[in-house]
C-alpha cells in the first residue's frame, strides 16, 4: 500500500487541477475526472488498480449521502414528494424491467435474472453529475428539487433490485412473497436504524456541546455507524444514512452551536470534494482491469461495445418515457387528489429530466460486487460483460448527455413555473423581517440595564448586517446580543416552513450570517 500512496497523493493534486479547469471552461468535472482516469491508466508506468467494491460501498457512500442529506430542503423534498418518489422507485424500476427484457432478447446468454442484475445495476442516475452540470444552467427549483430527492434514494431502491437478482441467478429461483417480505424490511428496518442511531447521536451531541471537534467528529462517524449496522440487519443501509441525515439536519438548529455548524460546514464540503474527486477519477482507472477479464472471457470488444450502447439507449428511453408517464399521471391524479402542481409543464421539462440520467460510482461499484463464482466451482455467468456493458454506460452517459445537457436546457429554454419569489424580493421580505425582530427586541429592553450600548450594537447590525464593533462585550450585553441573534434565528426558520414561496436556499444564507454573528461575539 505504501508504495502506491505517493500515487494517491499525485491523483489529488490532478484532480484539484482538473475540476478548477472544470469550472472555468464550464464542463461538469466528473466528465474531465473520468477521461482524464482512461488517459492515465494507459500510462505504462501507472499501477493497476483494483477498486474493492466494499471500499466504495463502506467508505465512499455513507458520507456522499450523508452530506446530501444535509445540504437538501426537506422542505421542498417534501412539497415534491409524490414525483420524487415515483422517480426514486418507480423509474429504477421501469429501468430495470426494460433493461432485464432488452438483455434477455438482445444479448446471448441473458436470461431475466442476469437482466434484471444488469438493470439493477445501471438503473440509478448519478447525483454528483447532474449537480455539477446544473451550476453552469440556470433550472427551475423545482427540478433541481427532483433531481436531488431521486438522487437521495434511487441508489437505495436499485441496490435492492440488485441484491434480488443476485440471490435469484445464485439459486436459480424468485419467491415473490418472500421477496415482498425482505423488500418491506429494508425499507423498514433502514428507516428504523436510520433514526434510531440519528436519535442517540443528537443527544451525544448534547452532552458534549462544548468541544467542536468532538461534534465534528461525531458527524464524520455518524453515517458509517447508520450504514454499517443497517447492512449488518439486513437492511438497507442507504436509506438507513439517508433517514438518519434528514433527521439530524432538520435538528441541526437544536444540538449544534454556530461555531460548530460553521466549522463542520467547512470540514464536510473539503471531504466531499475531495471523495467525489476520487471516485470518478477511479472509475477511469478501473478500465484496464475490465477489458482484461473481458479478454479472458474471449469475448469480442466490439460486440461488446455494441452491447453496452444498446443498454444506453435503453435507459435513456425508458427515462424519458417514465418522464411522459409521471407528467400524464400527475395530472389524471390532481382530479382526486391534491398535488403540488397539476399545470401541465409540456414536453421541456420532461426532456430535461429524460437527458438527466448520468450514471456513476454506485452503479461500477455494484458490479464490481458481483462475486466471481456462483457457487464452488460454477463462475458467475457473463460477470465480465456485465461490468463492461456497465463502464460503457458510465462513459457514454456522462460524455455524451454530460457534455449536451447545458446546451439543451439553453436550447429549449424552460418556463418559469413561479414557484419561488424572486431572489430580490424574498431578500427585501427577509431583511424586513429580521429587522423588525431587532426593533421588536430593542423596544422589549427600553429602559433596562446598558440600554444604549444594546441600542448602537443592534442599530449597527441592522445597518450592516454584518459584525459589531471590535471591542470587548460587557457578559449581560453579550447575553442580550446572543438572545437578539436567537430571536432572528427563530424567525427565519419560522419564516421558511411557513412560506413555500421562500428558496431555504436563501434563508440558508441569511442563518450562516447569523450564525457567523454569534460565534464572533462568542470570542470576544
Amino acid at each position: 500500500m505504501h508504495e502506491v500512496f505517493p500515487f494517491y497523493l499525485i491523483l489529488i493534486v490532478v484532480i484539484v487541477f482538473l475540476i478548477v479547469l472544470a469550472n472555468k471552461i464550464k464542463v461538469a468535472y466528473p466528465v474531465l475526472l473520468v477521461l482524464a482516469g482512461l488517459l492515465i491508466s494507459f500510462i505504462p508506468a501507472v499501477p493497476t488498480l483494483h477498486i474493492a467494491p466494499e471500499l466504495i460501498f463502506t467508505l465512499f457512500l455513507p458520507p456522499l449521502l450523508y452530506e446530501a442529506a444535509w445540504s437538501i430542503s426537506w422542505k421542498e423534498l417534501w412539497r415534491w414528494r409524490r414525483v420524487v418518489t415515483g422517480f426514486a422507485f418507480g423509474m429504477v424500476f421501469f429501468t430495470a424491467i426494460s433493461v432485464a427484457l432488452v438483455a434477455n432478447y438482445f444479448i446471448p446468454g441473458f436470461s431475466l435474472a442476469l437482466g434484471f442484475l444488469l438493470g439493477g445495476i445501471v438503473s440509478p442516475p448519478d447525483a454528483v453529475s447532474a449537480g455539477a452540470i446544473m451550476k453552469f444552467v440556470k433550472v427551475p427549483k423545482r427540478m433541481s428539487a427532483v433531481l436531488e430527492g431521486e438522487s437521495l434514494l434511487n441508489d437505495a431502491s436499485s441496490l435492492i433490485i440488485f441484491r434480488f437478482a443476485l440471490i435469484a441467478v445464485g439459486t436459480g429461483q424468485f419467491f415473490m412473497g418472500q421477496a415482498l417480505g425482505s423488500f418491506a424490511w429494508m425499507i423498514v428496518g433502514g428507516l428504523a436504524v436510520g433514526l434510531a442511531i440519528g436519535w442517540v447521536f443528537m443527544q451525544l451531541h448534547r452532552l458534549i456541546t462544548s468541544d467542536a471537534n468532538v461534534d465534528i467528529v461525531l458527524t464524520l462517524v455518524a453515517p458509517y455507524l447508520m450504514y454499517i449496522l443497517a447492512e449488518e440487519l439486513e437492511s438497507s443501509g442507504v436509506i438507513a444514512v439517508v433517514s438518519g441525515g434528514l433527521y439530524l439536519s432538520a435538528k441541526r438548529y437544536v444540538f449544534l452551536n454556530s461555531y460548530t455548524r460553521l466549522r463542520g460546514l467547512s470540514v464536510w464540503e473539503s471531504l466531499i470534494f475531495v471523495l467525489n474527486g476520487l471516485v470518478f477519477m477511479l472509475i477511469g482507472l478501473d478500465l484496464p482491469e475490465i477489458v482484461q477479464s473481458l479478454h479472458a472471457e474471449a469475448i469480442s470488444l466490439p460486440i461488446a461495445i455494441g452491447y453496452g450502447v444498446l443498454i444506453t439507449v435503453v435507459l435513456i428511453g425508458s427515462r424519458f418515457l417514465f418522464a411522459l408517464l409521471t407528467m400524464f399521471i400527475t395530472k389524471i391524479a390532481s382530479r382526486f387528489i391534491t398535488v403540488a402542481d397539476a399545470r401541465n409543464p409540456g414536453y421541456k421539462a420532461p426532456m430535461v429530466f429524460g437527458w438527466t440520467g448520468m450514471r456513476g460510482v454506485v452503479s461500477l461499484a455494484a458490479a464490481l460486487s458481483i462475486p466471481l463464482q456462483v457457487s464452488e466451482g460454477v463462475d458467475f455467468p457473463q460477470r465480465s460483460l456485465i461490468l463492461f456493458i456497465t463502464f460503457v454506460v458510465i462513459l457514454s452517459t456522462l460524455l455524451v448527455q454530460g457534455l449536451t445537457l447545458p446546451l439543451l436546457i439553453k436550447k429549449i429554454k424552460l418556463n418559469d413555473f413561479d414557484d419561488h419569489m424572486p431572489e430580490e424580493e424574498a431578500e427585501r421580505y427577509l431583511d424586513a423581517g429580521i429587522n423588525a425582530k431587532a426593533m421588536e427586541f430593542l423596544k422589549k429592553h427600553e429602559g433596562q440595564q446598558l440600554y444604549t450600548e444594546l441600542e448602537k450594537i443592534t442599530l449597527h447590525w441592522i445597518e450592516n448586517s454584518t459584525r459589531v464593533k471590535d471591542h470587548a462585550l460587557l457578559p449581560l450585553l453579550k447575553a442580550h446580543y446572543q438572545e437578539l441573534l436567537e430571536s432572528q434565528r427563530n424567525w427565519l426558520l419560522a419564516a421558511n416552513s411557513g412560506n413555500e414561496r421562500l428558496d431555504e436556499e436563501l434563508v440558508r444564507k441569511y442563518l450562516a450570517k447569523i450564525d457567523l454573528e454569534e460565534s464572533r461575539i462568542m470570542e470576544v
